[in-house]
């Protein structure tokens, strides 16, 4: 299974991840699976960390290393049709960062893992549960 994490996902798998449940868990740490984060997540969280609305354990490289090397995590580069896609996006959800997530989620056709409901409005593969 091809697997992009949301942006909450990959921090809490870093610095929280007793609020990522066990079935989940297995499923993302799972060798079989292809784990990826959108570039846009690590443009989000670079943002947020320069803004002080986001502090993590450890720097953002060291985590995406740390993640890379433990987990085999690709980084999903943000492509033209990517962006393309966004038009024809239902507007259930107006962050910019996870629409284009979403975009991404179905022109790869990956399956996004995300505690955020909003995404079930979305015609996308999606394992999904709420947050501990």
């Amino acid at each position: 299974m091809k697997l992009l994490l949301d942006t909450n996902i990959f921090i809490w798998l870093n610095d929280a991840p007793q609020r990522i449940p066990d079935r989940i868990m297995s499923i993302v740490t799972d060798p079989d699976h292809n784990l990826s984060l959108s570039l846009v997540s690590v443009w989000e969280m670079q943002i947020k960390i320069q803004l002080g609305k986001l502090q993590l354990q450890d720097s953002l490289q060291q985590i995406l290393t740390t993640q890379q090397s433990e987990n085999d995590l690709q980084i999903l580069t943000i492509e033209l049709g990517h962006i393309l896609r966004l038009a024809d996006l239902p507007h259930h959800h107006r962050d910019p960062f996870d629409r284009l997530i979403i975009a991404q989620t179905q022109a790869e056709e990956m399956t996004l893992v995300s505690a955020d409901g909003v995404f079930a409005s979305y015609d996308v593969n999606l394992l999904s549960f709420s947050p501990i």
